[in-house]
C-alpha cells in the first residue's frame, strides 16, 4: 500500500488530463470554494511541489527551505498548469532518488520521501479538483491512487470508513473518501469535517 513517485505521476496525468482542455476558458474565476481564482490555485500547486522537493534535497529539520517558486504574471492557463505539472515531475524525480531513510520537515510531522509524494498527490488532486468545479469540469483519479493516499495520511478515517462499509455492505469510493477527509464534501452518516490533518510522519514515528 505505499505511495510512489508512480502514484504522484499518476495523480499529476489525471488532473492535467482534465484541466488542459479548459486552457480556453477565464481562469480568474474562483477555483471552487477556495478564496484564490484557478489561476492562482495552479500556481500554488506548483509552489507546493517544488517546496516539497526542496525539503528532500535540502532535508532542514525545523523549518521549509526559503523559496517560493511562481509562475510569470502573464502566464496563460495552459502555461500555469505546465508550471504545476512541472512542479510534480520535479518532485517525482525527487522521491524515486530519495533514499527510505530521508526524513525533512513539515508542519504536521518530519516526513519520509512516501509521505511528500503522498502529500504532493492530495496536493495535486484537491486543488485540481478545486480548479475543475471552477472550470464547470470534474477529476476523475485512479481509484487506487486514493485509497493508498487514504492509508497513509488518513489512516484513523480509513480505518472508520472501512467500518461503516463493513456494517453497510457497500464500498466507499476512495475518492469521495479523500475529499471527506480533507473537509471537501460530507459523506452519509459522515458530516464535512470542519478540520482536518494529515499524518506526515511515517506510522510509529
Amino acid at each position: 500500500m505505499a505511495v510512489t513517485a508512480d502514484d504522484l505521476d499518476a495523480a499529476l496525468s489525471s488532473v492535467v488530463a482534465s484541466l488542459r482542455p479548459a486552457a480556453g476558458l477565464d481562469w480568474s474565476v474562483p477555483a471552487g470554494s477556495l478564496e484564490w481564482d484557478c489561476w492562482h490555485t495552479a500556481e500554488h500547486v506548483g509552489d507546493c511541489l517544488m517546496s516539497f522537493a526542496g525539503q528532500l534535497v535540502a532535508r532542514p529539520e525545523k523549518r521549509f527551505v526559503r523559496f517560493m517558486a511562481a509562475a510569470d504574471k502573464d502566464a496563460s492557463p495552459e502555461e500555469v498548469l505546465e508550471f504545476a505539472e512541472a512542479g510534480g515531475r520535479i518532485l517525482a524525480a525527487t522521491v524515486r532518488t530519495a533514499g527510505p531513510e530521508v526524513r525533512a520537515y513539515h508542519p504536521s510531522g518530519r516526513a519520509d520521501p512516501e509521505g511528500f509524494a503522498a502529500m504532493g498527490c492530495v496536493e495535486t488532486l484537491l486543488h485540481g479538483d478545486d480548479i475543475a468545479q471552477g472550470l464547470g469540469l470534474a477529476v476523475d483519479p485512479p481509484r487506487d491512487v486514493c485509497a493508498r493516499l487514504l492509508a497513509r495520511l488518513f489512516p484513523d478515517a480509513a480505518r472508520d470508513l472501512a467500518d461503516v462499509a463493513a456494517r453497510d455492505l457497500a464500498d466507499v469510493d476512495p475518492w469521495a473518501a479523500l475529499r471527506w477527509s480533507t473537509g471537501r464534501i460530507a459523506l452519509p452518516r459522515r458530516a464535512q469535517l470542519k478540520e482536518w490533518r494529515w499524518r506526515a510522519a511515517p506510522s510509529g514515528e
